[in-house]
């Protein structure tokens, strides 16, 4: 980077810090703004002038192709990363959630000062394009969200210029409506949605939780009794509107019922008793639980299912975060952190890779390529003990600052120099010459 690049962007920082300084209030963070924080540090880089410097160039084109190469992840999911300023980096997963769910992000960093991360959330529509859900500056606020549709996610996170840490990122998801019983027990849940009734002439259009008679049945959510009421099929029943959804919830078989009609309710407040009226004469108290919309009846376990998964542990070592490694063996590089998943690349013993974050036994890495995927912890080794000596035998030999005969040439080579070989890829080696400078030359030289 020029001298004059370097000015511009310190020049740029002390703008920005100094604006942010008479910007904090007190308030809650508004994570739902029209452009994402992300967009609006973008546009004050445009607006200084940075997009025509080569850092600035690069932070936007590292936003845009995380994106386009973002990884498939299953959540729960929990990975710890490093984010290098040299690198100008910028990372980007998918992921898909079920209707009904509620989708926790949270990220913590180090430092936690003086190291922003951007957060952003959209949602990829049937029209491929995408749509903003959230963005945070990772001001320790985690996002939550409803999954309103079963639908895809992309995750992106990147630091500010010139700035350097590492992160832990978690996603989880959990019911987005409370429980609709004042406790929970295992197995309550014994009949689910679209099980055979009446000798299969029909189905079952919600759920069934079983309880002690007339345990309390509460609001999964605070909203309006829209109705109480009784039917043949249902009992007694009370109907509520959540606040702000497109959906009623339905409570029958009470055997008693407390709200009324109007009624505006928290979560927690207790609607009715548990009890078996209606076509549930004949079984053991029960709440039929049920989510109506405009187009009929949808599943209501998502919404309401008490168990949530934590996200996976990361054994997989840290010290090789940010790090230059090479493969122990013959190997792959994998499109999910699961050896079941499909394969990126084919990679023999000794490639070189990069290493940008660790999620359970995996990394999240990069080959000099470009490409991105998922390998295993113990597939990888350091490459600060080099593999073997090489004498180079020809006359000169450029060495590249990346694996192409285009690339920048930092030094060359010359016959009866010793260099130090690290790993390989494609048809170049990394190498380590006499002065302590590494780079890459053609694999024309055996050793």
């Amino acid at each position: 980077m020029s001298i004059l690049d370097k000015i511009k962007i310190i020049k740029f920082f002390t703008v920005v810090f100094t604006a942010s300084l008479f910007s904090c209030n007190s308030g809650a963070v508004n994570l739902f703004k029209p452009a994402s924080l992300h967009e609006q540090y973008k546009r004050k880089l445009i607006s200084a002038g940075l997009d025509r410097t080569a850092m600035g160039t690069a932070w936007i084109k590292a936003a845009d192709q995380s994106l386009e190469k973002a990884l498939s992840i299953k959540i729960p999911f929990r990975e710890t990363g490093y984010f290098s300023a040299e690198r100008v980096p910028a990372a980007a997963y998918r992921f898909t959630a079920v209707k009904g769910k509620k989708i926790q992000v949270s990220i913590v960093k180090k430092p936690a000062e003086q190291f922003m991360i951007y957060l952003d959330i959209m949602e990829i529509k049937d029209n491929g394009k995408s749509k903003l859900i959230a963005s945070s500056d990772t001001l320790n606020s985690p996002i939550s969200f409803d999954a309103d549709e079963n639908a895809t996610y992309l995750i992106r996170m990147q630091p500010e210029l010139l700035r350097s840490g590492q992160y832990t990122l978690e996603i989880t998801s959990g019911p987005s409506l409370g429980y609709p019983l004042s406790t929970t027990g295992k197995n309550q849940i014994q009949s689910f949605f679209g099980d055979g009734r009446d000798a299969n002439s029909r189905k079952h259009e919600g759920v069934d939780i079983f309880s002690a008679f007339r345990t309390p049945v509460v609001a999964a959510a605070a909203g309006t009794v829209t109705r109480v009421n009784e039917n043949n099929l249902g009992g007694k029943v009370v109907w509520l509107r959540p606040l702000n959804k497109d959906y009623t919830l339905y409570y029958a078989h009470l055997d008693r019922q407390i709200a009324v009609e109007g009624q505006q309710v928290l979560p927690g407040d207790t609607l009715g008793l548990m009890g078996n009226t209606g076509n549930a004469r004949t079984t053991a108290p029960h709440l039929h639980f049920g989510i109506y919309t405009s187009s009929g009846t949808i599943d209501p376990f998502p919404y309401i299912n008490p168990v949530v998964n934590p996200a996976p542990n990361i054994s997989a070592s840290l010290n090789n975060l940010n790090a230059t490694v090479r493969t122990t063996n013959n190997t792959a590089l994998h499109l999910l952190p699961d050896a079941g998943s499909a394969v990126i690349a084919a990679l023999k013993s000794e490639n070189i890779l990069h290493i940008g974050a660790a999620n359970g036994a995996w990394y999240r890495a990069e080959l000099p390529n470009g490409v991105i995927g998922f390998i295993r912890d113990n597939r990888v080794s350091s490459v600060t003990k080099p593999l073997r000596s090489i004498k180079i035998k020809a006359p000169s030999q450029p060495v590249y600052d990346h694996p192409d005969s285009l690339a920048a040439v930092k030094l060359t080579v010359k016959a009866g120099d010793e260099v130090s070989l690290l790993g390989q890829f494609e048809d170049y080696q990394l190498i380590i010459a006499n002065n302590n400078e590494s780079g890459w030359i053609k694999s024309l030289v055996k050793p």
